[in-house]
């Protein structure tokens, strides 16, 4: 989830209550359109934060690389690593300095 895709939410939330506080009892058409199309608009933002996991399923880094050892059979990797490449790259590194590597 980006800082753009919850200001989108949060945007197009204050916009649909905006205009369904505005409401009179018997809404125009137009303004029936106007909440529904904010209302569209909410939807789509908050799908997006839910797809935001991406394919690394890191938090962090949600759209990052994929370590591309990640399911290898031959060379796998230690047991809680995900799939992330940026995570699992800090990991060697810390492990290196750990056992005197630069």
């Amino acid at each position: 989830m980006s800082y753009a895709d919850l200001r989108e939410l949060q945007s197009a939330l204050t916009t649909a209550s905006d205009i369904a506080f505005s409401l009179e009892a018997t809404p125009a058409p137009h303004e029936a359109d106007q909440l529904a199309d904010a209302l569209r608009r909410a939807l789509a933002a908050a799908s997006a934060l839910g797809a935001a996991a991406g394919v690394t399923g890191c938090a962090e880094h949600p759209r990052g690389a994929v370590d591309p050892l990640f399911g290898d059979k031959n060379d796998p990797l230690p047991p809680g690593w995900g799939r992330c490449l940026l995570c699992n790259d800090r990991r060697r590194r810390a492990g290196a300095q750990r056992r005197g590597w630069r």
